[in-house]
């Protein structure tokens, strides 16, 4: 009985995109913090308008 297998190795990595990891981890550190100065600026801002 014959059976058509067709095993990849796993450490060829065929799929795998070359990625910047440090970069996509710093624009998304830049990102989150400038998001949250934005809303936290907002905040105050509704704060002083309101109080």
């Amino acid at each position: 009985m014959d059976v058509n297998v067709h095993v990849n190795d796993p450490r060829e990595h065929v799929n795998e995109e070359p990625r910047n990891d440090f970069g996509d981890l710093m624009a998304g550190f830049i990102g989150m913090f400038g998001f949250m100065t934005i809303i936290f600026f907002g905040f105050v801002i509704i704060k002083y308008l309101v109080g």
